[in-house]
């Protein structure tokens, strides 16, 4: 009976699973051979175990299919994997969406909701979270909320990147490519040692141009020369890594990483492209050139002259395991990381010096885990604390013209003044700049003034704080009363001890004043740079209950029950109050989600593979709004996510294996009408299906191999903001991607080629954004046809 029930189980997972899915994770054995992967080690529970026996959904992606398929950063991967979305509109700027929640927000004052883990270590904050993937041993990723495992910050799932270890002997490698757009990469690594010492350094250099052509300040393009500099070309890549690992082994029974990284990008400008701002020559809309400037202010009061981004981040890491006893070890993981960074864009996505923006943002983050695991024939457990703090600021400065700024300006408050203007024969609002992209606005200073002054700069800030100290103990035991049987329960209790502080430079108008109106251009309170500072403890207890049935030594069933929580926040801004201008405090209440989830994992002959369904509902569910460029958190009472998501590999023959992965996910805000316009609004950034499908290719011709590794991804209908809006959505899209050559010598050497979205597929990979908020959306085109050969070699 067990035999006919597992025969029937696989069989219909095999049926859902199509021609199969996305292996959860391969050696590299697997990607040469093509064989399904039942014995992939994955540390999802902090213990080693196959991925079959982890009783939650999770999909683990090694590094050497990651190179198979020819994917080399966050936002490429997550197209593999089922639940998971990673937006990346710059490398300071990362969404992180695990089934339709997101995880990106700036403010230092709020808490994320995706955990993402760098070799054991917390690294969520956004500012500060990406990093660059090269020379990894795998990348894992757990859905459902995951505190008892992965913190506080794990409200509805965690991403493990786990970089390469240093093992005994001598090795490297080195490889690079070179493409259209410039487009050169070039990674590498070292490792020698041996059974007690060992070391390992790794690096990875990316460079492209901006494949968004930015015409602004160019000599030989007719543009609105706003500042006189020759701005780059948009969405390119400049950006470098190095890692140095270190790992010593006294006995059998101890072994200890220690792990350096250094992560830096220089990428030239993000292109945030108005539809209502046409460049100098006409509107080309959202794929063509861009005329995006900055303001001719921009070095004295954003920080740098150019659009772009200045990033680095440093990150340390000390992890030691050690075996007390038969049964009983021990490990200790501490961290620290720094991040600073200064991204200048053009807010408005136009030639007019109306919307300047600069994000201005550092952090530190210590950390440190101490953990005991027990494992005997009936049972395995841990105990252990965490204790992680974090101390940064966001600020944000702005400049702008201030004719030019009331002239494009389309609150309701400065209606009188565009009235006048209109009268004058300047055009105002969204038409402040003409459909051939000249600005007529710029004459808007002259005007209101009398003559008296032609441009008036005009340059502001604000400051939000963050000091988050977290201490939590947490357990997990799980009782095996028979072999077929494991019952898990675990829970994490937590105090949070959370500081914000909020500070502004608003200077009110020189215009605005010789009317008699008394306020900033912003209408945002001014504290003159004094901080205000607001302080609130929190406690929670999050549980969660899993259960696994082995079937057979091939297939098991799995069930969970888990809670999960987004950290209350303690919103700090300003406010004019009858006395002056004054703190304003809002305490968000926490969001708490509860996870109903089940699964199938096994393997049957040929075919690998995972489905699960998964119920989520939110109490406090809490949203991002922007306005005037300001980013508060919001509460909904309710929200709700049901999904299906399925992966699996199967091998046809052992030169050839297929894959493929799918997902379903409807989840949004509920209807209820205090949820105002935000009622049934599908979650931001999460298409509701996705799905990938493809094959690794591994034939022997004559001494060679030859490789190749044909793929397609598929999105459906994306809203990029909440309340959703036709204009500022993605319909659904497929790309196609392709990988090839041949290996030499036993795959010392290899010569190959690849393509990108090859059929050079136009979508979006974001909208509304800053200029949203203004009442201007903004998009950025995603990535078009990219293609190339490459080179590598290794010993």
């Amino acid at each position: 009976m067990t035999r006919i029930f597992t025969g029937l189980a696989l069989a219909t997972l095999a049926t859902t699973c199509s021609t199969a899915a996305l292996a959860q994770a391969s050696t590299q054995a697997d990607v040469q051979a093509g064989t399904p992967n039942d014995e992939i080690v994955v540390t999802a529970q902090k213990r080693e175990q196959r991925i079959a026996d982890v009783p939650v959904t999770v999909t683990a992606v090694t590094g050497a299919r990651m190179a198979a398929i020819g994917v080399n950063s966050l936002t490429e991967v997550a197209a593999y994997i089922p639940g998971l979305q990673i937006q990346e509109q710059s490398a300071n700027n990362p969404g992180f969406v695990i089934r339709g929640i997101t995880s990106d927000n700036g403010s230092s004052q709020q808490g994320a909701r995706v955990t993402l883990y760098y070799n054991g270590i917390d690294i969520s904050r956004s500012r500060g979270a990406y990093q660059d993937l090269y020379d990894l041993e795998r990348i894992e990723v757990v859905k459902g909320p995951q505190a008892t495992l992965f913190g506080t910050a794990a409200a509805v799932g965690a991403i493990s990147v786990i970089s390469a270890k240093p093992q005994p002997g001598v090795s490297g490698a080195i490889n690079g490519s070179y493409g259209n757009f410039n487009r050169t990469q070039v990674s590498g690594f070292l490792n020698a040692g041996n059974d007690v010492l060992a070391g390992r350094i790794a690096f990875a250099y990316k460079y492209r141009d901006g494949y968004v052509r930015n015409i602004a300040g160019d000599a030989n393009v007719p543009n609105q020369n706003q500042g006189g500099v020759d701005q780059d070309d948009l969405n390119g890549q400049d950006q470098r890594g190095i890692r140095g690992s270190l790992r010593y082994r006294p006995s059998d029974s101890v072994t200890a990483d220690l792990v350096l990284t250094y992560d830096g990008q220089r990428n030239p400008g993000t292109a945030f492209k108005s539809r209502a701002h046409a460049p100098t020559g006409g509107q080309t809309g959202d794929y063509g050139y861009a005329e995006l400037s900055g303001s001719p202010y921009s070095a004295e009061f954003l920080g740098a002259r150019k659009l772009g981004l200045d990033r680095n981040v440093y990150d340390a890491n000390l992890t030691i395991t050690a075996d007390l006893s038969p049964g009983i070890t021990f490990t200790t993981v501490n961290g620290y990381r720094r991040f600073d960074a200064l991204e200048i864009f053009d807010a408005d996505g136009g030639p007019a010096a109306y919307l300047e923006f600069a994000e201005d943002a550092k952090g530190d983050q210590w950390s440190h885990e101490s953990r005991f695991a027990f494992e005997g024939p009936k049972y395995r457990a841990s105990v252990g604390w965490n204790a992680f703090f974090e101390n940064g600021f966001q600020r944000v400065p702005f400049a702008t013209e201030e004719g030019t700024y009331l002239a494009c300006s389309v609150a309701t408050a400065y209606q009188p003044i565009r009235t006048a203007l209109n009268g004058a024969g300047i055009p105002t609002g969204t038409g402040c700049v003409t459909a051939n992209g000249t600005i007529p606005a710029t004459r808007a200073t002259s005007i209101l003034t009398g003559g008296r002054a032609t441009a008036i700069p005009y340059a502001a800030e604000f400051t939000n704080y963050g000091r988050n100290n977290t201490y939590s103990v947490f357990a997990d035991a799980t009782y095996i009363p028979v072999p077929a049987l494991e019952l898990t329960a675990g829970a994490r209790i937590l105090i949070e001890d959370r500081q914000s502080g909020y500070s502004s430079i608003q200077p009110n108008s020189v215009i605005l004043a010789s009317l008699n109106i008394q306020t900033s251009l912003l209408g945002t309170a001014n504290t003159n740079g004094n901080k205000f500072v607001a302080e609130k403890s929190f406690t929670a207890i999050l549980p969660r209950f899993n259960a696994l049935v082995k079937l057979s030594d091939a297939v098991n069933l799995y069930g969970t029950i888990s809670k999960g929580r987004r950290s209350p926040v303690v919103q700090l801004a300003a406010q004019r109050t009858a006395f002056g201008v004054g703190p304003n405090l809002q305490i968000i209440p926490e969001e708490k989600v509860w996870n109903y989830e089940g699964g199938i994992k096994g393997q049957m002959g040929p075919f690998s593979g995972t489905a699960s369904v998964f119920y989520q509902t939110y109490d406090g569910f809490q949203f991002s709004v922007t306005s005037n460029g300001v980013t508060t958190v919001r509460s909904a009472d309710s929200a709700n996510s049901v999904g299906v998501e399925l992966e699996g590999n199967l091998k046809l023959a052992s030169y050839l294996s297929v894959f493929g992965t799918f997902a379903y996910i409807d989840g949004g805000i509920g209807d209820d009408v205090a949820n105002g316009p935000y009622a049934g609004n599908q979650f931001r950034l999460q298409p509701k299906t996705t799905a990938s499908a493809g094959a690794i290719l591994r034939a022997p011709i004559g001494g060679a191999t030859l490789y190749a590794t044909p793929s397609v991804t598929y999105k459906s209908k994306v809203f990029f903001e909440l309340p959703n809006t036709e204009a500022v959505s993605q319909r659904g899209y497929t790309l196609v991607n392709l990988r090839a050559g041949l290996e030499f010598t036993a795959g010392k050497y290899s010569v190959g080629g690849f393509v990108r979205n090859a059929t050079n597929k136009r979508y979006l990979i974001d909208a509304g954004n800053t200029g949203g908020g203004f009442g201007i959306p903004t998009y950025i085109a995603g990535e078009p046809r990219f293609y190339g050969v490459e080179l590598g070699a290794k010993f």
